[in-house]
């Protein structure tokens, strides 16, 4: 059946609209320069009420299986494909991704002209956009509450090790608690409006997650946030790593299409050398904001030169703006997780609870 990309400013696209797809599908346009990982990018919590078009031409090829789901389901709102075949090649898929798509009710549209779509995203920037049988221009108002949708509700606890860490839930995707059990660590994951837990749990550290949407919604909780991430030694990842800035006194900015991708090169200060790194965000940290907050830059972006990560000028506090659980192909930031540990492993350093 014959659809419409339809962009906020006004510009359509026209493609090949999926069976079932019924009335019109809103979110915001995104793009994803990643060759593969696809399966990793649509059960994302972080790209929850978000049109993702993938630049690749050719997406779906090796299928989806069972053990690449960052969470229990897809939460993209919709998907944008130049091609996407019915055959798949790799030993561990149950299914095409059409399949997949199509079981989770999940519209898509393929036979789109992906390369002018991306085009105009990078030239006006990202915004809404309405998947549709005809042209339907979408609402201006930004999408806002996605974090409620995707965050647990319940504690729940993974691994036996001998580092107690408390996960903060804003939309945690499994790849970042397999990595922490991994390392040796027991992980509670908390939900991000019970802060109140963290003083019966006791944890040697924190984590705080990665998530979907605007960190400033998160307003109401800083106050709190703040009083752990300045007692535990802490690690932010993604929304985690703006939480922390906005917590200290920093300021975020929303980015005029993000950075979304498998092959970002960041450089670390710490180390003086560059790695690829996978992303998803559309805010950044203002450098100049961080003036008096005792963080310091220590990770930016090669490409744009945005901030890619901080580091307390005297207290085990880490954040990255990329995601070092992800190892899209590269490991380069795995040793994230290593440096977190060893921040929590310091000699003498005792629980100290606000």
């Amino acid at each position: 059946m014959t659809g419409c990309l339809s962009l906020e400013n006004g510009t359509v696209f026209k493609g090949e609209l999926s069976p079932g797809c019924k009335g019109n599908v809103v979110g915001e346009i995104v793009f994803f320069t990643g060759m593969t990982g696809y399966q990793e990018v649509l059960t994302d919590p972080s790209y929850k009420d978000q049109i993702v078009v993938f630049t690749y031409p050719l997406i779906g090829q090796y299928g989806i299986n069972e053990s690449d789901s960052e969470s229990a389901g897809p939460q993209v709102k919709g998907v944008v494909m130049l091609h996407c075949p019915d055959v798949y090649s790799h030993y561990q898929a149950t299914s095409s991704l059409k399949e997949y798509l199509q079981k989770w009710k999940i519209p898509y549209m393929t036979g789109v002209d992906t390369r002018q779509v991306v085009k105009t995203i990078r030239e006006l920037g990202s915004q809404n956009a309405c998947m549709s049988a005809s042209a339907q221009i979408p609402p201006s108002h930004t999408l806002k509450g996605q974090i409620e949708q995707v965050a647990s509700a319940e504690v729940s606890r993974y691994g036996s090790g001998s580092i107690q860490v408390a996960l903060i839930d804003f939309g945690v995707k499994k790849s970042i608690i397999t990595s922490l059990v991994d390392m040796d660590c027991s992980v509670t994951v908390v939900p991000y409006d019970r802060l109140e837990l963290l003083q019966e749990l006791e944890p040697d550290a924190i984590v705080i997650s990665n998530g979907p949407g605007d960190p400033k919604e998160m307003g109401g909780i800083l106050p709190q946030l703040k009083e752990y991430i300045l007692t535990l030694p802490t690690l932010g990842i993604c929304l985690g790593h703006q939480l922390i800035a906005l917590a200290l006194g920093g300021n975020t900015r929303k980015l005029l299409f993000g950075h979304r991708g498998a092959n970002h090169p960041v450089i670390d200060h710490g180390t003086g050398r560059v790695y690829l790194t996978s992303q998803n965000h559309n805010y950044v940290v203002e450098d100049e904001s961080l003036k008096g907050t005792n963080l310091k830059p220590r990770f930016f972006n090669v490409n744009d030169g945005s901030v890619e990560g901080l580091q307390h000028e005297s207290k085990p506090i880490l954040s990255v703006q990329f995601h070092p659980e992800a190892r899209p192909g590269p490991e380069d930031a795995s040793y994230i997780f290593e440096e977190f540990y060893q921040s929590i492993k310091q000699p003498g350093r005792e629980k100290i609870y606000a």
